[in-house]
């Protein structure tokens, strides 16, 4: 048995997200039906780094899956690239260690997610921004944002906090959250060693009405005491929102020798 790495970018705009839907197209659904045809197996199971929602987009998503067949990787990547819809690539394929899974062996990720500022949208833009039109204070967004840096219980900021991970430990560690200027207005990463469901959209939310005077910086604290998530803003829009990047331990890829055979698909 062998297991393989994917790295995976896609624009989510006609998706339902990152995890297969009963009556919507997916990702891991185009994934997972390509691989079978490629392979010809009957089942080919690709696992996730993560869910992204409907309209969120990738940059480096991460996924794996096990076949008995050693693969040519050059060619592998080949086909399916030959095979996915055009909104879907895949920039890597690597053999990983057995023991690699792209969910539990993931020790951090980044996120970035893109603020529109100008008056008018740029209409090249308006699939992969959240157009704001309040006036944002970009100093005091800043302010803002430093106070979501470090460990903390980030209930009051996921979706579904009683269920899955976030109901048994909601704790999390950003060790950034950086605002950058980008041309027509604003670009924030967030990088930590894991996000709970919705919890970069709920603090953007939160951020911009914070950034545009709507409610106070003070009650961020309050917000983060309450373990409420009605206590926090709306969700930003999902289409702002890019999985940038998924870290593992230094010793998940297989060590492959120049005279290992190259495989077959």
């Amino acid at each position: 048995m062998h297991t393989y790495k994917l790295t995976i970018a896609y624009d989510g705009t006609h998706y339902s997200g990152w995890q297969i839907q009963p009556n919507a197209p997916s990702i891991q659904q185009h994934l997972q039906e390509t691989l079978c045809t490629l392979l010809r197996e009957e089942k080919v199971v690709v696992t996730g780094s993560g869910r992204t929602d409907a309209g969120v987009h990738a940059i480096a998503q991460i996924a794996h899956f096990k076949s008995e067949k050693r693969l040519d990787l050059n060619r592998l990547q080949f086909a399916l690239n030959g095979m996915l819809p055009h909104d879907i690539r895949i920039k890597q394929a690597e053999m990983a260690a057995l023991h690699f899974h792209a969910q539990y062996s993931a020790i951090g990720k980044e996120y970035h997610y893109f603020l529109h500022l100008d008056r008018v949208m740029d209409p090249f833009r308006r699939l992969y921004c959240w157009h704001v039109h309040s006036k944002i204070d970009s100093d005091l967004l800043k302010e803002a944002a430093a106070r979501f840096v470090g460990t903390h219980d980030f209930t009051s900021f996921a979706n579904e906090a009683h269920t899955g991970t976030a109901a048994h430990d909601p704790v999390r560690t950003l060790y950034r959250l950086d605002i950058k200027p980008v041309e027509g207005g604003l670009r924030m990463e967030f990088e930590g060693n894991g996000f709970l469901y919705k919890m970069v959209r709920n603090i953007v939310g939160t951020l911009e009405e914070v950034a545009s005077h709507k409610r106070p910086l003070e009650d961020i604290e309050a917000i983060f005491a309450a373990k409420d998530r009605r206590k926090a803003g709306k969700a930003a829009p999902p289409q702002g929102l890019f999985l940038a990047r998924v870290d593992y331990p230094g010793d998940h890829l297989m060590k492959l020798s120049g005279s290992e055979p190259q495989g077959v698909l």
